[in-house]
């Protein structure tokens, strides 16, 4: 029987794979991301947070094998399938056949690129925080294909599709989330 992981247990495992900072900064900014959208959405915002915090645990060291690994990295330790099947699932199209279908995968495969949009957002802003930043903000910087270009746009507007979110709701919603672990993700200004 799968054993469900607690928040330290998945922290501690990130940790363990990933020593780059702005990768754990982002885990952090994920898992903030998937804890406000699951409680949007009435479900277990522990279980979506940890989801959001180690879905791209084997990416400092397995670049190559992304998801693929995590998802071995994690069987081995009798995580859920579901929780496997989510993570797996945000890199649909670009190194994974698993496509989102459950609500908090559908939030992941959206939401992880914009993460990186926004946090890249906030960093050239003279506060470099998201607690003043608004949506329109974001949408400038999009436009802008030659900022944060590898950001992968086309995703993010495939999961705003699935979710039948507004691109600019979505950068709402996803900036009010990441407000709320600003100090932790170092945009608190």
């Amino acid at each position: 029987m799968a054993h469900t992981p607690t928040r330290q247990e998945a922290f501690d495992l990130l940790k363990a794979y990933n020593s780059d900072e702005s990768l754990i900064r982002h885990g952090l900014a994920v898992e903030g991301v998937m804890r406000y959208f699951a409680q949007k959405y009435g479900h277990d915002q522990d279980k979506w947070g940890i989801i959001g915090l180690v879905h791209d645990l084997d990416y400092q060291q397995f670049p190559e094998q992304h998801c693929t690994k995590t998802a071995e990295i994690l069987r081995c330790r009798d995580w859920p399938d579901e929780y496997i099947r989510a993570i797996v699932s945000h890199g649909w199209g670009i190194c994974s056949d698993v496509q989102p279908q459950h609500t908090m995968e559908k939030v992941l495969y959206a939401t992880d690129e914009l993460t990186g949009l926004i946090t890249a957002t906030a960093l050239v802003r003279p506060s470099r925080s998201v607690l003043d930043m608004e949506p329109k903000s974001v949408k400038k910087k999009w436009k802008d294909k030659t900022f944060a270009a590898g950001v992968r746009r086309d995703i993010i507007q495939q999961g705003a599709a699935m979710l039948e979110m507004e691109l600019n709701d979505l950068f709402a919603q996803t900036i009010a989330a990441m407000r709320r672990v600003a100090e932790e993700i170092g945009l608190k200004g």
